[in-house]
């Protein structure tokens, strides 16, 4: 771990002095958290006419340009500037596809920013009935909708919350971080949360929160 650390440092040293040709090599070691991220928030309707691989290519090409900007300003955790360049392309490509229906991507997971694309309650439902017991279709369908309903009933901060750890899997630093707020903020919201949604749940004996 303390390797990897260390050679990132010594990555961002090279792209503190000027070296963009870096940049690949920081990309692509994030790839797969930022490939995360655009799979969970890419909106539904798009599935077919937008890969992620595209995302992330235009993403990367963003980069390139605004690598001044960062270099001008390196406090923020360079993840959370790319996440932060990867979610800026991908709230463009929501416009691009749909027009003024983008306005209505986060309609079911209204975030902390109206132009934030958010994951319906429907998709976080459906990645935690992954976690449930149930093998056949039916039960795991019931469960499914048990897990929306529960998720509607937090308040959107929560929600979010939820799908930065769990879906995102960002520590609870970056989602500080993320939403602007105190690290021991972010982690009292986070248990709150979790205990909001084990109480939305409470009804639901298939589904296992220790899973």
């Amino acid at each position: 771990m303390r390797d990897a650390f260390d050679e990132e440092s010594a990555s961002l040293d090279r792209l503190q002095r000027g070296d963009q040709e870096v940049l690949a090599e920081l990309f692509s070691r994030h790839r797969e958290r930022l490939k995360r991220m655009v799979e969970f928030r890419l909106d539904d309707r798009l599935n077919g006419r937008v890969s992620t691989s595209d995302v992330l290519q235009e993403a990367y090409i963003d980069a390139l340009k605004r690598v001044p900007h960062y270099r001008h300003d390196p406090e923020v955790p360079f993840f959370l500037w790319l996440r932060w360049v990867t979610l800026q392309r991908l709230i463009s490509v929501h416009r691009e596809h749909l027009g003024a229906a983008a306005r209505t991507v986060s309609r079911e997971v209204p975030l902390v920013r109206a132009d934030w694309p958010g994951a319906s309650t429907a998709k976080m439902a459906d990645l935690m009935g992954e976690l449930t017991s149930p093998s056949q279709a039916v039960q795991r369908d019931e469960v499914a909708a048990q897990v929306q309903q529960a998720l509607e009933g937090l308040d959107p901060i929560d929600r979010e919350i939820l799908a930065l750890r769990h879906f995102e899997e960002l520590s609870n630093r970056e989602v500080a971080a993320v939403l602007g707020i105190q690290t021991s903020a972010a982690t009292k919201r986070y248990v709150r949360a979790l205990a909001r949604l084990k109480k939305g749940l409470a009804g639901s004996p298939d589904f296992s929160a220790e899973a």
